[in-house]
């Protein structure tokens, strides 16, 4: 059955407000805004892509976002870490269709479309097309998760042309996705530490608008989640995830990070102590660093170790109370 959905619901702004980094544009960038990467495709289908003014006399890897929302909501504004760019990538940011317009797998067959896209122009736009990876936040760190397991499958049919292109990356940065839909529900109910901020299988429940159906069926509960299609191919994934997420049970990084451990991939699970879904301890500098250096590590070959921090490290302080 379609579970009614209204089409921008609370959670899903707050899925996107989390998520969102709203950083202007840095000096020294230029962006080309809402290129179409499906050709005759609808406005939702298109991605911003930022490169050095200066052209590089090699070509980068790139660092493709893609922004949360619940899949309801959110924009591919404001998503890109632009501590990236001046570390000597290239940047995309994707927009993608959201559930109350098209049910999955449209989602995964844009930001699929838009890999494969950016790899196809990437001499165009002197990308290096062999290392590329991906960063999203909630919804957007499903679907970079997904991007991930799936990459190279065939699972979904491939829309917007370019289907010689691969669309498997080569790093995978997920900030507190969901991974399973078939065990959401009784991990959120066994967390006793924190309460759900909504009702699984109801209106407005981001999970069960985007598959149009009851989180009980096990089919599309299935199709819908990165641990379905873990393997032993997987790239490299970094992932975040805070011990006090009311949205996204940390139950989901860590059902993630055993099954591709157990395949054997390269993954590592950093723990926000006293986090919640975003929040301050997310854009600490240490925590910009770490991303930087799995991604150094992975698409650029450098030799260096990606380790979760300390709690003391990753454990915003509040800030003080105001004066009376």
């Amino acid at each position: 059955m379609r579970i009614g959905c209204g089409t921008c619901s609370l959670i899903g702004v707050i899925l996107w407000s989390a998520a969102c980094l709203g950083a202007p544009v840095p000096p020294g960038v230029k962006v080309e805004r809402d290129i179409p990467y499906v050709p005759g495709g609808v406005p939702a289908q298109v991605l911003d892509l930022y490169l050095p003014e200066t052209p590089a006399k090699n070509p980068l890897p790139l660092v493709v976002f893609i922004h949360g929302g619940g899949w309801q909501a959110g924009s591919k504004a404001g998503t890109v870490d632009f501590s990236l760019l001046a570390d000597g990538y290239a940047a995309a940011s994707v927009e993608y269709r959201f559930s109350q317009k098209a049910l999955f797998p449209a989602q995964i067959q844009d930001c699929q479309a838009a890999i494969r896209w950016l790899r196809a122009n990437s001499a165009k736009y002197n990308l290096d097309a062999k290392h590329i990876g991906v960063c999203g936040w909630s919804a957007g760190g499903h679907l970079v998760a997904l991007l991930g397991t799936a990459g190279g499958k065939n699972a979904f049919v491939p829309l917007g042309g370019n289907e010689s292109e691969p669309d498997r990356v080569q790093a995978v940065c997920d900030f507190f996705g969901p991974t399973d839909f078939s065990t959401v529900v009784d991990q959120a109910a066994a967390d006793t530490a924190i309460r759900n901020v909504f009702k699984f299988n109801t209106p407005g429940d981001p999970y069960s608008c985007l598959i149009g159906a009851n989180l009980s069926d096990k089919d599309k509960s299935t199709a819908v989640s990165p641990v379905h299609y873990v393997s032993k191919d997987n790239p490299p994934f970094l992932i975040l995830h805070g011990t006090m997420d009311a949205l996204v049970p940390l139950a989901q990084s860590t059902e993630l990070l055993a099954a591709l451990k157990a395949a054997g991939v390269d993954a590592t699970l950093q723990r926000f102590p006293g986090a919640g879904h975003g929040g301050g301890a997310f854009n600490l500098p240490a925590v910009k660093r770490l991303v930087r250096t799995f991604f150094n590590k992975h698409l650029k070959g450098q030799d260096l170790i990606v380790e979760p921090l300390p709690d003391a490290v990753v454990t915003a302080v509040p800030p003080p109370p105001k004066a009376k």
